[in-house]
């Protein structure tokens, strides 16, 4: 923590600075999680030690609620999950996240009476909880949680108040950081970062936040995994210059963040972006033909259509009905395209699910196309630096890998690993393979240039899994 310092930012309250420059890249600091707990509905498949992805984890034999790599993550996580298991086992069942997730904050607070690091800036107590702000429906949620923790808290000497609980609960709703697997992508878990819990939000931020489960294997052990986040620069930034990161994506018109914020977050957004509604002109553009943009009837229809057909390709998507997907898909695309410019959200939107579920059902060369386009609107809308805008170039990278398109992949493989080089670093487990997929596409791309019927004989042999015959191994 020696780069940054806390300092009043006005309405925002308290914030975070830079007490010297940062580059691009640049690790500004990182903080293991105060408390942290795997999601209710994947607790069986996570490890509630490393929050690694296993296929057959082993189980804690008293509570049989909690699932480990190993004997080895089981043993290192005891400390932790030792008064959690007890009160498991004394309520006959585990509670919710959110309730489990409170429960070890406090366990780990009384052990150290508040301070869990030396490092640690600030204290649960000291955080915003926002229960003024909450609507009675929030409030009402917030009740039962309470109650529900005080039933599974019973066992302990120390009881704590309702309200102290209450307050807990609110820190956790505003301040909870969603947590990943080891790849990097899909959010397993919940954990609370007090630190991190000090940055607060811009729409267009300097920093972006990750968490680095680190290498198991390593020699050096401070590379191992302690359910670590890492607060890292997408950009130069000067001494003195508050720290920021992004609460929601960004993909969405100003307003609908604001009221996203507002909700979730309980404040006004005022950053530059939604004060000046930049960008938001791009999200909605339409398509001019010859200088001329189509009628302001025909725009509603189109975008009001989109909104009907995006609620059903979720439905189909929930459903599993993936031909429906693409049919619902196409359908919109043939009103959207004539009509609307390929930043539009609604068309990107569209892009995004039919080149996951084409690419899903292997029709790599129609969903590579989609997957290109999709892309080309984000890099016009997001940070050059953002980590979306890097996780989506990779996978359009692999999809045009998979179509056989080789020059493309290789392109946006390398446009992919240099900005998840600055978001995620050279060490995180997405980037090593980023870095290996590069090397091997520029392989391939060296023999596609020199012979291609070569690299195509090649690939498809490699794909069907049949013998190369004597005359290609010659030819090459």
């Amino acid at each position: 923590m020696d780069g940054v310092e806390v300092f009043p930012a006005g309405e925002k309250g308290r914030g975070l600075r830079t007490t010297k420059q940062m580059k691009t890249g640049e690790v500004v600091f990182t903080e293991s999680s105060y408390a942290a707990v795997v999601f209710d509905s994947i607790f069986m498949h996570v490890c509630h030690s490393c929050f690694r992805r296993q296929v057959n984890p082993h189980r804690c034999a008293q509570c049989k609620f909690a699932h480990y790599c190993d004997r080895t993550c089981q043993r290192a996580a005891w400390e932790e999950h030792k008064h959690e298991c007890a009160a498991i086992r004394q309520k006959g069942k585990a509670p919710n996240e959110n309730v489990r997730l409170v429960a070890r904050a406090l366990w780990r607070t009384q052990k150290h009476k508040g301070k869990v690091f030396d490092t640690q800036l600030t204290t649960l107590d000291l955080l915003e909880d926002h229960i003024s702000s909450m609507s009675p429906e929030d409030l009402e949620q917030l009740k039962k949680d309470v109650d529900n923790f005080q039933d599974y808290w019973k066992g302990n000497k120390k009881q704590y108040s309702t309200d102290y609980v209450s307050h807990i609960f609110g820190v956790i709703n505003c301040n909870a950081f969603t947590m990943s697997d080891q790849r990097g992508i899909q959010a397993v878990g919940v954990g609370l970062f007090p630190n991190l819990c000090l940055v607060n939000h811009d729409c267009w931020p300097n920093c972006t936040v990750i968490l680095n489960h680190g290498s198991q294997t390593a020699l050096d052990t401070a590379l191992h995994s302690q359910r670590r986040i890492e607060l890292r620069a997408l950009e130069n930034i000067p001494e003195g210059v508050e720290l920021t990161v992004s609460y929601v994506d960004f993909l969405n018109l100003s307003k609908d963040r604001q009221k996203l914020l507002k909700k979730q977050y309980y404040f006004d957004c005022k950053c530059e972006h939604c004060s000046g509604g930049i960008k938001d002109e791009l999200m909605m553009a339409v398509k001019e033909t010859d200088g001329k943009k189509p009628s302001a009837e025909l725009v509603k229809e189109v975008m009001d259509f989109s909104v009907e057909a995006l609620a059903k390709i979720e439905q189909a998507r929930v459903e599993g009905n993936f031909h429906e997907v693409v049919k619902i898909c196409r359908e919109c695309l043939k009103k959207q395209e004539p009509v609307l410019a390929e930043t539009n959200l609604y068309l990107l939107r569209v892009f995004k699910v039919i080149s996951e579920v084409l690419s899903y059902q292997q029709s790599f060369q129609e969903a590579a196309e989609f997957a290109r386009r999709m892309v080309e609107g984000y890099r016009k809308l997001y940070h050059s630096n953002n980590a979306q805008l890097g996780m989506a170039t990779m996978r359009a990278g692999v999809t045009h890998w998979h179509a056989g398109l080789i020059e493309a992949a290789h392109g946006l493989i390398c446009k992919a690993y240099a900005i998840l080089m600055v978001t995620h670093g050279p060490h995180h487990p997405i980037t090593k393979d980023l870095e290996a997929m590069r090397s091997q596409t520029e392989m391939e791309l060296r023999m596609f240039k020199e012979n291609e019927h070569v690299y195509h004989s090649m690939r498809e042999a490699a794909f069907s899994n049949k013998p190369m015959t004597a005359r290609l191994l010659k030819s090459n």
